[in-house]
């Protein structure tokens, strides 16, 4: 089991770096989950895929058997009904056959969900997000001061921001503060609300979370590429529900020693010192691509 986990986590990674930057976000007409910014999301893919293929033979043999019935054993086709009482053989086939499906099931099941819960390496930073109606809050909580509300933008905020690109920032998703992490590192997401329930969701790295009001969760995720990955409130929790999106910054680790040193002191400064770093970047990236 490991090995095709591992052997799928470098197709994910393969498909990652294959495609645009800044994909962690939903696609127009999309039918599959978003790209896998993290292994903790290309294994819960793996196993989506894994549990499909034992939907889809299930569904296809029970609506074979409907309709032999219906054809075969309906009323007209029958007159005399049959006065068979059971089937020894039947009865432990439909027994023992669901019992091999969910023990098949089971395994990698709980084996992800262990993955979830305990991370195989110890989180190297903390951040604590508070669900507010109808925003998020950041803490750092690694010592060195650094929180700050992360709001949505409104349609006439983006060019004041900085953030005219609508393919990077896209409406109704795009927000003034991102969370800012650094790639390659096991973050551990401290979760709680102010108000009413929240519900904290990165689709792109397998993580949802409940925060409720007077409990912390706990959960961590681990940014395997860098890019901009948005997300949304996953519990309806009044009126602007639909207007709380979840924006996570993944830098190089130099590029997020220097953001949180001036994020200290100027937040606003040091998220306009990395957005210049990164699109310039990205620039480069561009013209390399096209020589």
């Amino acid at each position: 089991m490991s090995l095709v986990y591992r052997i799928f986590a470098i197709l994910a990674a393969f498909v990652a770096l294959s495609a645009p930057a800044f994909a962690g976000q939903p696609e127009p007409w999309q039918m599959w989950h978003q790209t896998a910014g993290s292994e903790m999301m290309a294994r819960i893919e793996w196993f989506d895929l894994y549990t499909f293929w034992f939907i889809v033979p299930i569904t296809i043999f029970v609506m074979a058997l409907l309709l032999i019935v219906m054809v075969r054993y309906n009323r007209r086709a029958n007159p005399e009904p049959s006065r068979t009482s059971h089937n020894t053989l039947i009865e432990v086939i439909w027994t023992v056959a669901p019992i091999v499906v969910l023990v098949a099931i089971a395994i990698p099941s709980f084996d992800l969900l262990d993955r979830q819960l305990a991370p195989e390496e110890q989180p190297e930073m903390t951040v604590k997000a508070t669900g507010y109606q109808w925003y998020w809050g950041y803490e750092y909580q690694d010592g060195d001061e650094i929180s700050f509300d992360s709001i949505m933008l409104r349609d006439g905020e983006f060019e004041s921001a900085g953030k005219g690109d609508k393919s990077q920032y896209p409406r109704l998703l795009a927000v003034d503060n991102e969370m800012v992490v650094p790639v390659g590192t096991v973050v551990r997401v401290l979760v709680t609300a102010a108000d009413v329930m929240h519900n904290f969701a990165m689709p792109s790295f397998g993580l949802k979370m409940d925060a409720i009001p007077g409990r912390l969760n706990e959960t961590w995720f681990k940014a395997e590429r860098e890019g901009l990955y948005y997300g949304q409130c996953s519990e309806l929790c009044g009126r602007d529900h639909a207007f709380m999106p979840i924006a996570i910054r993944v830098v190089s680790k130099e590029q997020f020693n220097t953001w949180k040193s001036a994020a200290a002191n100027d937040l606003e400064g040091a998220n306009q010192a990395l957005m210049a770093e990164v699109d310039q970047a990205n620039d480069n990236m561009k013209l390399a691509e096209n020589e």
